[in-house]
């Protein structure tokens, strides 16, 4: 209903699990990682929990999308499920043919093992995902530790995903599940987003969705985190909700009563007084921290530096509520009066110049107290160097001094305006293009110079950096025209993994490709067609050869052009176009 007031194309909040949605946070990326070293790995159990709405399909959605070409994949989202319809269940996924009349275990446990051992000798691997897995009855859990002794004298036949809420962990955790227990190869527990990721996420998703405007001002998302406690599925119906209350309201942003109004239709209208557990944790906290400094006041010295450093850290690691101010360290903290058990005593005195007599013991005289040093402040680290976001929010400004700072460093003169979708289609005339990809940010060292790189701070919608050069450990950046010097580290924890690049176009416009051609340029084509199907580029000699010629067939019937299997002149161009298409998210 709101799209197009707002200008999406499609609704940026749905609770579908989409992958293209997907805000891959710190958490998330780990939670992926775990899910790929399951794909890899020989046998076991791989397990990944995390409460209600933190995204654990949703992650099993992209994994899915990233499954390698010899891996066989049965996925189960009803586990409520007896022992035979399981296997019945994951026969089918398998796409094992099963007779009339087979149902008992015995048999379907031997169709299985058939088929396992023939994908296996065939050097394919298979591996079964089964979502909601708290759910799985414990006769059901003992099958599937059977299922993993199913194997050759070298490898196992089976590998297992397990995706469930917080119960799964407490399920195996049982004495009876200790079997099952020493199976799991790796597990990870998916925590909700942090303050800064939330608002990180929702500038994601509507950017996703086709806008970058501020619909949610900054001061919005602190209290939309509180409501949600981080949780992606409430955020996503909190905000849906309010961006239509807004659209009704002919509201340009979403506002402070509108958010309320939303969650009051989602929480009900006692909300006000359920605080998520993130909040409740960040609250308790900060008591724990008002009442250690109260007791510094009182207790002996040494008692509270003895657990400084364990307290510190869980002070330092906690959210901070938006109406929590610390108190100065100066300032001694107040204590209560009344309202407290224990508080209605007079004051402690200060002990007398000369301090009473000790009494006397049968056995010896204790040995004379030390005087009590104050506890030495631990030293404080310099903070962390990071990548500060433009000074303004003037989106396309920020994109055309990026542009131009790339686009320079190729001599290449760009007509304005010089946003990045017009900019690459100006220097398809000078034989350039423009490729966009997006990788591990881990290989930003890896990757040559110049570049523009799509940057998410820490508060702060994306903005674009042009990365001009790289060397032992610092770069050379450009943002909104300024130049600047960074850690590569830093840099790399900034960056979405998203970049844009030049490069020379190596074939000639007036050459055709046919069947039989060798040489550079069809290597070329190769490595455009694999980027486009999302495959590897063959290794070996370039040669355009049948199988190359039925790939481009295909790649010209999918963008209406005459399929004949030769890369002329407007099958070349749309080769070209490929990266300037692909990178038209970043352009807006």
């Amino acid at each position: 209903m709101y799209n197009p007031y707002f200008g999406f194309f499609e609704a940026p909040f749905s609770i579908s699990p989409d992958p293209r949605y997907l805000f891959m946070s710190e958490r998330h990326r780990e939670a992926l990682a775990h899910l790929l070293y399951g794909l890899q790995i020989d046998g076991g159990f791989v397990l990944l929990t995390g409460e209600v709405g933190t995204g654990k399909t949703t992650l099993c959605r992209c994994l899915l999308e990233q499954v390698p070409e010899h891996c066989d994949i049965a996925f189960i989202f009803n586990p409520k499920l007896t022992r035979q319809e399981l296997l019945k269940t994951l026969c089918e996924e398998l796409h094992i043919v099963l007779p009339d009349g087979i149902g008992g275990l015995k048999a379907l446990f031997d169709r299985l093992n058939a088929h396992l051992l023939q994908s296996n000798a065939k050097g394919r691997k298979t591996v079964l995902i089964v979502d909601e897995a708290q759910n799985l009855s414990a006769e059901v859990l003992e099958l599937l530790r059977l299922l993993t002794n199913l194997e050759t004298h070298r490898h196992k036949l089976l590998q297992i995903i397990l995706l469930g809420q917080t119960e799964l962990r407490d399920i195996v955790a049982r004495e009876d599940m200790r079997q099952l227990a020493q199976r799991i190869v790796a597990r990870y527990h998916l925590e909700p987003l942090s303050r800064p990721e939330v608002g990180a996420y929702v500038r994601h998703r509507l950017a996703v969705a086709g806008t970058r405007a501020v619909l949610f001002p900054p001061p919005l998302l602190e209290r939309l985190y509180r409501l949600s406690g981080g949780t992606p599925r409430l955020i996503n119906v909190l905000c849906d909700r309010a961006l239509l209350g807004a659209y009704v309201q002919g509201k340009a942003a979403v506002d402070r009563p509108t958010l309320e109004s939303a969650a009051r239709e989602v929480f009900g209208p006692g909300h006000r007084s359920r605080a998520p557990a993130a909040v409740a944790a960040a609250l308790g906290v900060t008591l724990l921290a008002g009442l250690a400094t109260v007791g510094w006041q009182l207790a002996p010295a040494p008692l509270f530096a003895a657990g400084r450093g364990a307290l510190d850290s869980r002070l330092a690691a906690a959210p901070l509520p938006a109406d929590a101010t610390p108190p100065p360290s100066s300032a001694p903290l107040p204590v209560p009066a009344t309202g407290v058990p224990g508080r209605d005593e007079k004051p402690v005195q200060p002990p007398p110049s000369t301090p009473p007599t000790a009494p006397q013991t049968q056995e010896h005289e204790p040995p004379p107290e030390t005087p009590l040093e104050p506890p030495v402040p631990e030293p404080v680290e310099p903070p962390e160097e990071d990548v500060a976001g433009p000074a303004t929010e003037d989106h396309w400004l920020h994109e055309a001094q990026a542009v131009r700072a790339l686009f320079g460093h190729w001599q290449a003169a760009i007509r304005q305006p010089s946003d990045l979708d017009g900019a690459c289609r100006q220097v398809e005339e000078m034989s350039l293009r423009c490729l966009r990809q997006q990788v591990d940010p881990q290989s930003l060292a890896s990757l040559p110079p110049p570049l523009i790189l799509e940057l998410a701070p820490a508060d702060g919608p994306p903005f674009l950096a042009t990365l001009l050069a790289r060397d032992e450990g610092r770069t050379r950046l450009v943002v909104a025209g300024e130049v600047r010097e960074v850690a590569l580290a830093a840099l790399t924890r900034r960056w979405s993994g998203r970049y844009v690049l030049l490069q020379q176009a190596p074939l000639a416009r007036s050459r055709r490709l046919t069947l039989g051609t060798r040489g550079a340029d069809v290597a070329w084509v190769d490595l455009q067609l694999a980027r486009w199907e999302g495959q590897q580029p063959r290794a070996g000699d370039p040669l355009f050869g049948t199988e190359l010629e039925q790939r481009v067939r295909n790649f010209q019937q999918a963008h209406g052009l005459l399929a004949d299997g030769v890369v002329g002149t407007q099958t070349l161009e749309r080769l070209v176009r490929l990266g300037t298409t692909e990178m038209a998210a970043l352009a807006r």
